[in-house]
């Protein structure tokens, strides 16, 4: 019986790198009951309905919904009422669900816990003080998805392990090895035509490698060096209108190869650079990189304009705006907030304050959380026509990572995560007719022009989740973050430790030329490492 016990532990070991309580991370203290429940109420609530008056309806191009939504439907002439009414798609039923109300625009919160997941269709008619019908108010068509409803698979292993085995993956390839004797990219690794999200991310990697496995310290710093001489050498020059930035485009591949990318970058690209010069400045003490993140600072503060804003995409060389598209600008708050907190640098408060204030006032305030993707035109989009969790749940966890945040602060990073819930977040998905699972949920898509789920997004989303959870206490917080990450060891390949950048299921043709994103992985590395801290802090 021993020896059977030891077989069924090393089989599970083997199999998924912990068994049960071994991996710390299993967390029975969580009332899952009492959680599903008040998720299930939450869910009755619209997240910043138009009709409130705080912000435009900002759902026109919105594909799904887990909570209750409420449409920009017109009124209809002589109405005393309306009825909305919702009905199943694509399947033969005679079911049906209905409710009175005083304006077209009201939330569908009477009938939305009763509406079983799959398509619908909503229809809401303008009636008579009889109840005869006038008119149409409005149509429309979406998902409405699965609520949270815990608990979902554990983590399969050690989130610190995790972690570790993602980081080695990463500098174990052949395109990163190549920095060691090179200070040029191997584009074999197609990604690296990025320079400042890539190769920035690849320098915040190897620095982090060096200080979790000193063995691997010195290659590790190597690498980090050589890339880091790739993006001072690619900058723009002193003096220049983007002194100091790091390009975002590279070559002729993917991406950079389109005509409205040629001598452009993204504006918000910088910082990430600038924090990967930061990491490699704390691990050698070398000042030159301190210095090159201040410059990349500088100029930062030259582009805002008086109103806080700064332009989403610009000219390289001369930094002109190429529209009057703004920046969503939690990139550059999250870096002055770094350069304040880590080293003391006030110079940069009063940008940050005017940045909070335009973020405020106009992005909050017309709740348009538009995507600023190097991969995806900026170009002739209409508001709402792109919105993302990528600027939504980073600027929730923005908001409370502030010294003091304020009860408007928290109201908005409330209102942040739960959009990227709503719009982004599965939960669950059906089987399709070969009986699987065609995306690996819980999962969290990137955007609406990108409809896939992806790693960086299931970060983005739990960051947020457990930064309300730090701020909170809820618990329910605590275990949509945990369900997020916890996902990120079930999908990660565990005989290589690569971390998958989308997580669909897909043909064997297409999965062969799937992409890795490596600052996606980063990002899975940093919320795995998160996760392990907060649960370490939270069993003490």
């Amino acid at each position: 019986m021993k020896l059977l016990t030891i077989t069924l532990l090393m089989t599970c070991t083997l199999l998924c790198g912990c068994c049960g309580s071994d991996c710390g991370t299993a967390d029975a203290s969580l009332d899952y009951a009492a959680i599903n429940a008040q998720a299930a109420e939450q869910y009755l609530r619209p997240i910043r309905p138009g009709y409130e008056g705080r912000n435009p309806f900002w759902n026109g191009f919105a594909k799904k919904f887990i909570y209750a939504p409420a449409f920009d439907f017109d009124e209809v002439a002589g109405a005393a009422n309306y009825r909305f009414t919702v009905v199943p798609l694509g399947e033969e039923t005679q079911a049906s669900w209905s409710f009175t109300a005083d304006s077209p625009k009201a939330a569908l919160t009477p009938v939305w816990g009763e509406i079983p997941v799959g398509r619908v269709r909503l229809t809401v008619e303008g009636l008579d003080a009889s109840g005869k019908v006038l008119g149409k108010a409005g149509e429309r068509e979406f998902l409405r998805d699965y609520p949270f409803t815990g608990p979902y698979t554990p983590a399969v292993r050690d989130y610190r392990q995790a972690a570790l085995m993602g980081l080695l993956y990463i500098h174990r390839m052949p395109e990163i090895q190549y920095w060691a004797e090179h200070t040029e990219p191997d584009m074999n690794y197609r990604h690296n035509t990025y320079p400042c999200k890539i190769i920035g991310a690849t320098i915040r990697a190897e620095a982090l490698l060096a200080r979790l496995l000193p063995a691997h310290k010195e290659q590790a710093t190597r690498i980090a060096r050589n890339a880091a001489q790739f993006l001072i050498d690619q900058s723009r020059p002193a003096g220049d209108p983007l002194a100091f930035f790091p390009p975002t485009y590279y070559k002729d591949l993917i991406a950079s190869k389109r005509t409205e990318n040629q001598n452009k970058t993204m504006t918000m690209e910088a910082a990430s650079a600038g924090h990967a010069f930061l990491d490699l400045y704390d691990l050698t003490g070398d000042k030159t990189y301190y210095d090159r993140a201040l410059g990349i600072a500088d100029t930062y503060v030259r582009l805002q304009r008086e109103d806080g804003s700064l332009p989403i995409k610009v000219d390289f060389v001369t930094g002109e705006p190429v529209n009057d598209a703004c920046a969503m600008l939690h990139p550059l708050l999250r870096y002055f907030q770094r350069l304040k907190a880590d080293y003391g640098v006030e110079t940069y408060a009063e940008a940050q304050a005017e940045g909070e204030r335009w973020m405020r006032d106009v992005a909050i305030r017309n709740f348009d959380m538009t995507g600023q993707f190097e991969d995806v035109t900026v170009l002739g989009l209409q508001p709402y026509e792109n919105l993302t969790n990528c600027t939504a749940a980073p600027y929730a966890a923005y908001l409370l990572s502030k010294e003091a945040p304020s009860a408007e602060d928290l109201a908005d990073a409330v209102d942040l995560a739960r959009f990227s819930e709503d719009q982004f977040t599965f939960w669950d998905t059906p089987l399709t007719e070969n009986g699987i699972k065609d995306k690996a949920t819980p999962c969290v898509y990137e955007q609406y022009k990108y409809q896939k789920p992806v790693d960086n997004s299931a970060c983005n989303v739990a960051d947020a989740m457990l930064s309300l959870y730090e701020a909170t206490g809820e618990e329910i917080y605590l275990a949509k973050g945990k369900a997020l990450i916890d996902n990120i060891t079930v999908v990660q390949n565990a005989v290589n430790g690569q971390i998958p950048t989308t997580w669909d299921f897909r043909p064997t043709k297409s999965d062969r030329n799937r992409t890795y994103w490596i600052n996606c992985s980063y990002s899975s590395i940093s919320s795995l490492l998160r996760l392990e801290k907060l649960l370490a802090e939270r069993q003490k």
